[in-house]
């Protein structure tokens, strides 16, 4: 656990505010539309990292990992109202820095506007962009839904 002021950072699942991290990603630009059911799937196959003050969860990563070469970052948010208190910088150095993290050979993220954020804390951008591939299903929530 890691602590600011009156902040403090748990991998802690049973502290974890389930709505309220589904009611901010639901709205957001990688997220937008998730299940509740999805994001509980989601949460399970990774390690997530609960920020908090007092009992309030103000935010949320998740590290898509198999704990020995590989993570994806993911979901990261802090909420409006306790943003400029360093408590991107305190969870994203929480996340590289935790013990069954901290030796991996690869960390991943997609980012549309933090960039500088994630500079810090040795990301750059691809250096072999074209080697790199995705394949994208931007109906994937829509389909779960359905099924």
């Amino acid at each position: 656990m890691a602590s600011q002021n009156e902040y403090t950072i748990s991998t802690d699942r049973a502290l974890l505010d389930v709505d309220a991290v589904h009611a901010f990603l639901t709205s957001s630009y990688w997220s937008e539309g998730i299940s509740r059911e999805r994001l509980v799937e989601a949460i399970e196959s990774s390690l997530p990292f609960g920020v908090y003050r007092g009992d309030e969860q103000v935010g949320f990563a998740r590290a898509i990992t198999d704990y020995v070469t590989f993570a994806y970052l993911a979901d990261v948010y802090i909420e409006e109202d306790h943003r400029g208190h360093g408590l991107s910088k305190l969870l994203i150095h929480t996340m590289v820095e935790h013990p069954r993290l901290r030796g991996l050979r690869r960390w991943m993220l997609g980012t549309r506007d933090a960039h500088g954020l994630y500079a810090q804390y040795g990301f750059i951008p691809l250096a072999d962009g074209p080697r790199w591939m995705e394949r994208p299903n931007r109906n994937a929530y829509a389909q779960a839904a359905r099924s």
